[in-house]
Order: structure tokens, then sequence, then C-alpha cells
């Protein structure tokens, strides 16, 4: 599983011209999720998510998470974080998870913050989303299950 973190001051999904879902300060998170990817990929990354301190406290360090910050989280499925481009000029996606697999996991990471008490919202699995973000920072993070990086 990999996802592309980003704090925000808003960010919002829109799906042909309809709003879908918006958030205020928080993080933006696209998901891919890969095709042997299980429970245990999910929690470790839903676990980085909840507890990255990439909030800065009253000194300005990065010293406050998502829990901390009470910020939303707006996750948005990103099936081409598995787009492989290192054979020829287009993106190979057979380590993306089917759909239907995919759409159960990215589901059940929604849940995963929400339970935690983070206002999450998401995106519109399998659908073209408008995605807008103002950047806070920016900060950018990078995470992966198999800790590629």
């Amino acid at each position: 599983m990999r996802a592309v973190i980003q704090r925000v001051t808003s960010a919002s999904v829109t799906v042909e011209g309809e709003l879908v879902s918006e958030i205020g300060e928080g993080l933006l998170i696209f998901l891919g999720i890969a095709h042997d990817d299980t429970e245990a990929e999910l929690d470790y990354i839903a676990n980085k998510v909840i507890n990255l301190r990439i909030f800065e406290d009253s000194e300005g360090k990065m010293n406050r998470s998502l829990l901390a910050t009470g910020g939303a989280a707006l996750v948005v499925s990103q099936f081409t974080l598995y787009g492989d481009c290192r054979k020829g000029r287009r993106p190979s996606f057979i380590n993306a998870a089917r759909p239907e697999q995919a759409k159960a996991l990215y589901e059940q990471f929604i849940d995963v913050l929400a339970a935690q008490n983070i206002p999450t919202q998401g995106g519109t699995f399998q659908a073209m989303m408008d995605v807008r973000l103002v950047n806070d920072g920016p900060v950018t993070i990078l995470l992966d299950s198999g800790k590629q990086f």
C-alpha cells in the first residue's frame, strides 16, 4: 500500500461538476492499493497517517499529529501510485489491486481513520475526479507499506 500525504489548509473533490467532499485543515491522502495488500498493510499505513508528526507546534516545529490537531482527512483512491515506468514510456499497473479488492480496502481505510475520531471524507472510487487543495508548507510525505521509501 502506498500513500502520498499532503498537509493542507483545505481540499476538495468534485465529480462531473458536483462537490463530493471537502475538508479544512488536515491531510489529503492519495491511497494506492497493491494486488497483494492485506489488512496488515492497511493498519501500517493508517497508523502512520494518524500519528505522523507533521503539523507545527507552538515553536514552529513539526511535532504534532493529525490526532493532536483535530484535523480532518480526505482520502482519494489512486491506483496510479503503482504505475511502473521503469521500462518503456507507458506505465504498467500490473501491481495495482483489482477494483473489487481495492475498493474494499479503500473503504476500510476510511473507516479506520473515522474510528479514531478523525473527521474523514472520501472521493468517489473509480471516478474521474477533480481534486483541489491548498498545500500547507508545502508538506508532502510518501509512505509505502513495503518500506520502499
